[in-house]
């Protein structure tokens, strides 16, 4: 599956310089980031969280995790939870389960991104299937997404 449609006619229409990569099938953020041969701090993962009664995006490096503690400081709100696959699958029937793109806009979702992913010059992310990578200038990104930027990323 190639990087999906509305993903590639949001990118077109707007004019925005990407690229997208091959790699072998892989599942984690740490597998793609080794299968792409970039960094773990390098590859933007996206992480699916609930506030309260609504979903959200989480974007930060795939060598991190999330922070629910940094999140609810982040977003004054004591409900903020990681969602189960279960939950959040069905907001984007485009993409392999696991593989959204960091484009809340696109699904109607707030989109969040730590401050580590918003200080690369490029972000690196999966595009909607399990064996291929967009980059883009981070820049471009912000400029598309208005992400709400914050520090939830906790390393191992």
């Amino acid at each position: 599956m190639p990087i999906v449609p509305r993903l590639k006619e949001f990118l077109e229409k707007e004019r925005v310089a990407y690229r997208v990569t091959p790699h072998v099938e892989t599942f984690t953020a740490q597998e793609t980031a080794a299968a792409a041969r970039i960094s773990g701090k390098s590859l933007a993962k996206v992480v699916v969280v609930k506030r309260g009664g609504a979903f959200a995006l989480a974007v930060l490096p795939a060598a991190c995790k999330v922070s629910t503690e940094h999140l609810r400081k982040m977003l004054a709100t004591a409900e903020v939870s990681l969602a189960k696959e279960g939950e959040f699958v069905r907001l984007f029937p485009d993409c392999e389960a696991g593989a959204m793109p960091p484009f809340g806009n696109l699904y109607g979702l707030e989109t969040l991104v730590d401050q580590e992913v918003a200080a690369l010059p490029e972000i690196v992310f999966r595009g909607g299937s399990h064996h291929e990578l967009v980059a883009m200038p981070y820049a471009d990104y912000a400029r598309l997404v208005k992400p709400r930027v914050g520090d939830f990323c906790v390393h191992d």
